[in-house]
């Protein structure tokens, strides 16, 4: 067995670095802006919170240009991407306009912007949101859900990975 390398002092590369070890799914969560048009993102900062009640959350940099738009929001969906969806993934971390161009969208029981093809979906109230350091915690009661047997689309160490076998 390796040992972990020797301790780094607490930068932000540093850190980043450290958690860029730790692979997560990745999501694109949307929700309706106050004008009604779709608003959404790339983010792998989503987990499960409470089974009972039914909570998750995510973050967002606060300076995020999509960060008012979620604070606003009454609702939200996490659509957990697919394997095969790593384009779209790419899509929503850029700035490109009409984000929503790709994809088949609909919309969910609240109205949030939901994506077929997913792993899962998680239909959301908000909770609450708060500022934490220099991101906004997003907590959404869980309202509707969808799940599939695809294989989710992972990243890990600033690429996307697939999930595999362990032998």
């Amino acid at each position: 067995m390796n040992a972990p390398a020797a301790a780094a002092a607490v930068t932000s590369p540093a850190l980043r670095s450290a958690l860029g070890r730790f692979a997560t799914g990745v999501t694109i969560v949307s929700c309706r802006g106050g004008d009604g048009q779709p608003v959404g993102l790339t983010a792998n900062s989503f987990n499960a919170l409470s089974l009972e009640p039914p909570l998750v959350l995510w973050s967002l940099r606060q300076s995020s240009p999509s960060v008012d738009a979620f604070i606003a929001a009454p609702h939200f969906a996490v659509n957990v991407l697919a394997a095969s969806q790593v384009e779209l993934s790419r899509r929503f971390a850029s700035r490109v306009d009409d984000k929503f161009a790709l994809g088949l969208w609909s919309g969910g029981s609240q109205g949030a912007p939901v994506l077929a093809g997913c792993a899962a979906v998680f239909e959301c109230a908000t909770e609450s949101h708060q500022v934490v350091g220099d991101h906004v915690l997003f907590i959404g009661r869980v309202l509707a859900l969808s799940e599939s047997q695809l294989p989710p689309l992972l990243f890990q160490a600033g690429h996307y990975r697939l999930l595999g076998e362990v032998l």
